[in-house]
């Protein structure tokens, strides 16, 4: 199983950015899907979190201007992120709680996405 991520890249503070990403191969069912963040010098932290059912939840920091989304048919997930601070500064990874067979779920990483807000 692989997750590709993209759409990372830079914009001024207010902007936005739509981040999207895929898994692929050997897959049974999806059961989660989000996206983390990790700043340099900090430890990687949740952003949010969609479940194949559409169940959601985010970091405070993201609520109110970040909206994740999935697509089943498509194992996908998107992270729309509006109002983008400075501090939104971070490479973002998707990840994605995936089961292979009905008896066995793994975690699994993208290669992580750069993600650049300038003031």
């Amino acid at each position: 199983v692989q997750l590709q991520a993209s759409g990372g890249g830079l914009v001024q503070a207010g902007g936005s950015l739509t981040l999207s990403c895929a898994a692929s191969g050997d897959i049974f069912r999806v059961n989660t899907m989000a996206w983390y963040r990790q700043a340099p010098g900090r430890q990687r932290e949740l952003v949010a979190k969609v479940t194949t059912s559409g169940t959601t939840n985010y970091a405070e920091s993201a609520k109110g201007r970040f909206t994740i989304s999935n697509d089943n048919a498509r194992n996908s997930v998107f992270l729309q992120m509006d109002s983008l601070k400075p501090e939104d500064t971070a490479v973002y990874y998707c990840n994605a709680e995936i089961m292979v067979s009905k008896n066995y779920e793994f975690e699994y990483w993208g290669q992580g996405t750069q993600v650049t807000v300038s003031s």
